[in-house]
C-alpha cells in the first residue's frame, strides 16, 4: 500500500508489477482489497494500480464530493502522480460506472474498458441499496456492526442459500463490505456515495446516453449469472448498447466474479488484453460524434460512412429507458 496526498486528502493505493498500466476501481463500500486475489496474477506483465477511493479503505473520509464524476477525476490524478498518461480501466459495480465516466471525461487516457457487474446500466438494483439510500436510513447503519445483527445476517444468508436465492452467492463478500464500515466517517462516506447514484426508485446514473462515444474503445463485460445485486440482464443491455464489446458470462458467479472465479477471470482478462489494441483518441471524430448525438451517430453508422459497427445498436440506443428497463427485468427473471 502506498499513500499520496492529493488536493489535501490522503489517497491510498496498491501498486505492483511493471509494464502498461491496469487501473482497478472497486465498488461502493469496498476497497482495493477486493482485487487482492487477482493482482499478483497480472503483475508479471503489467503495472497494476488499485486505489482505495476517497471515503473508502485507508483513504481519507472527508465531507466532500463523492459523485461518479469526482471519482473519475481522482483516477486521472492517480495516473498523473504515478507517472502514467493512459491505462486500461477495470471497474467493479460502482467502479464500473467510474470507469465509464473516466472514458467519457478523459477519452485520451482510456485504452480499454473492463466492466465487471457494473452499475449505471439500468434502474434495477437490490432493494436493500434503495433502502440504504432513503432519508435517515444511515441512522441504522451502526447496527450492522452489532454482534446480534451480524449473527442474524449470517443466518439469513444461510437460509437464502438453501432457497437458492441469487443474493446468497455473495454473502461472504457482502459481509466483508459491511466490516469495512467500522466507524461513523466510513458510514457517512458510504451514504454520500450511494445517494449520488441510487435513490428509492433505483439507479439514477446511466451510461446509455453517452455510450456511443466509447464504441471504439475495446470493452470487455464480465458478469456473474447469479448476481443478486445487479442482475445479469444488465450485462445484455450493456452488450447491446456497445455492440463491439465482448460479454463473458460466468455461470454460477454472483456480484463478485473476480473473487469467486479468480483464475477464470484472470485468464479472460489476459486474453482480452492480448487480443486488443489500445484505443486511439481522435479529437475530431469525438467532436463530430458529440455534435450528432446518439441518434445521429447511429444513423450515420447505418449507411453514411463512419465505423461499420456504429449503426448496429440503433434500436437499443433509440429505445426509451422504460423499455430497456423492462428488458432488463425480463432477462433477470424478475
Amino acid at each position: 500500500m502506498e499513500f499520496r496526498t492529493v488536493h489535501g486528502y490522503r489517497r491510498a493505493f496498491v501498486r505492483m508489477g511493471r509494464g502498461p498500466a491496469l487501473l482497478f476501481v472497486h465498488g461502493i463500500g469496498d476497497s482495493s482489497a477486493t482485487w487482492a486475489p487477482l493482482l499478483p496474477r497480472l503483475a508479471d506483465a503489467y503495472t497494476v494500480l488499485a486505489p482505495d477511493l476517497l471515503g473508502h479503505g485507508a483513504s481519507s473520509k472527508p465531507r466532500a464530493d463523492y459523485s461518479v464524476a469526482a471519482y473519475a477525476n481522482a483516477m486521472r490524478d492517480l495516473l498523473a502522480v504515478t507517472g502514467f498518461d493512459r491505462a486500461t480501466v477495470v471497474g467493479h459495480s460502482l467502479g464500473g460506472g467510474v470507469a465509464m465516466q473516466f472514458a467519457y471525461q478523459f477519452p485520451e487516457r482510456c485504452e480499454r474498458l473492463v466492466l465487471v457487474s457494473t452499475g449505471g446500466i439500468s434502474r434495477e438494483v437490490h432493494p436493500l441499496l434503495r433502502l440504504a439510500a432513503a432519508p435517515y436510513a444511515d441512522l441504522l447503519l451502526p447496527l450492522l456492526n452489532a454482534g446480534a445483527t451480524r449473527y442474524s445476517v449470517r443466518a439469513a444468508f444461510r437460509a437464502m442459500r438453501l432457497l437458492d436465492m441469487d443474493i446468497a452467492y455473495d454473502g461472504r463478500d457482502l459481509l466483508r463490505v459491511c466490516d469495512a464500515l467500522p466507524d461513523a466517517a466510513s458510514r457517512r462516506a458510504f451514504v454520500r456515495t450511494l445517494r449520488a447514484v441510487v435513490d428509492w426508485r433505483g439507479q439514477v446514473v446511466t451510461m446509455r446516453d453517452r455510450c456511443y462515444l466509447i464504441r471504439h474503445v475495446p470493452t470487455l463485460i464480465v458478469w456473474g449469472t447469479r448476481d443478486g445485486v445487479l442482475p445479469f440482464g444488465h450485462a445484455r443491455l450493456a452488450h447491446e448498447a456497445l455492440p463491439s464489446s465482448r460479454l463473458e458470462a460466468i455461470e454460477g458467479a454472483g456480484h463478485f466474479p473476480h473473487r469467486s472465479h479468480v483464475e477464470r477471470f484472470a485468464a479472460v482478462l489476459r486474453e482480452f488484453l492480448a487480443t486488443t489494441a489500445p484505443a486511439a483518441h481522435d479529437p475530431e471524430r469525438w467532436r463530430a460524434l458529440l455534435r450528432r448525438g446518439a441518434d445521429g451517430a447511429a444513423r450515420v453508422g447505418a449507411g453514411m460512412g463512419v465505423d461499420a459497427g456504429e449503426g448496429e445498436s440503433a434500436t437499443a440506443e433509440r429505445a426509451p429507458p422504460e423499455s430497456l428497463y423492462a428488458s432488463a427485468s425480463q432477462h433477470s427473471g424478475t
